[in-house]
């Protein structure tokens, strides 16, 4: 499927180069999303049953992506933190909330609204990012981007990395390639340690 066009202004281009800077996005000032879809009760997004947010926007095209209707960053619908909330709460089953898209850290500050509140219900975070951990934290080490950190200390597993068609694997659990890690906070803190870096989720 052709992606649509986002529009060319300055916000929409720095999100295309990368990720958003604190300033472009302040926790909590905005308390909605930007969504490409939701899925109320998921078993293949994650540990036990999951709701399941599709952020909108990406910047990474993947060849073969299994969502290029989530790659424009002006495309989809938007959804108060609240009212996602009120969702959630109406399935006492539910294990947690899994962030996917799309690209999550394009909306890092408004998912921690979610991610939060889902953790103080009891819940988990599952986070799905194209990007790696290794290139997070260091943007989060960086200290231009706080809600990146917050996001990772909030996430319980990441799922991390591109999708690669060359290295497609339908039998992996909960990714579509082989180079994408699901990756634990002991993980995660093992990778920092390996990298000279301090973990920013050692929650």
């Amino acid at each position: 499927m052709p992606e649509r066009t986002a529009s060319a202004s300055p916000a929409a281009a720095r999100a295309r180069a990368g990720l958003q800077s604190d300033s472009e996005s302040r926790p909590y000032l905005r308390p909605s999303l930007r969504l490409s879809g939701i899925v109320e009760e998921s078993i293949v997004d994650g540990p036990g049953l999951r709701f399941v947010l599709f952020t909108q926007g990406c910047p990474h095209g993947c060849k073969g992506c299994h969502n290029p209707e989530t790659h424009s960053l002006e495309g989809g619908f938007i959804r108060d933190v609240d009212e996602l909330l009120a969702v959630y709460d109406e399935n006492p089953l539910l294990a947690g909330v899994t962030f996917s898209g799309g690209e999550p850290f394009l909306q890092a500050a408004a998912l921690c609204a979610v991610a939060e509140r889902v953790r103080a219900r009891g819940g988990d975070v599952v986070t799905y990012t194209g990007y790696t951990y290794e290139s997070l934290l260091a943007r989060a080490e960086r200290g231009d981007a706080s809600e990146i950190a917050r996001l990772l200390e909030l996430t319980d597993l990441l799922i991390d990395g591109p999708y690669l068609e060359a290295l497609r694997d339908l039998d992996l659990p909960f990714r579509g390639s082989s180079n994408q890690r699901l990756l634990d906070r002991e993980q995660r803190r093992q990778l920092a340690r390996a990298a000279g870096k301090h973990a920013t989720d050692a929650a």
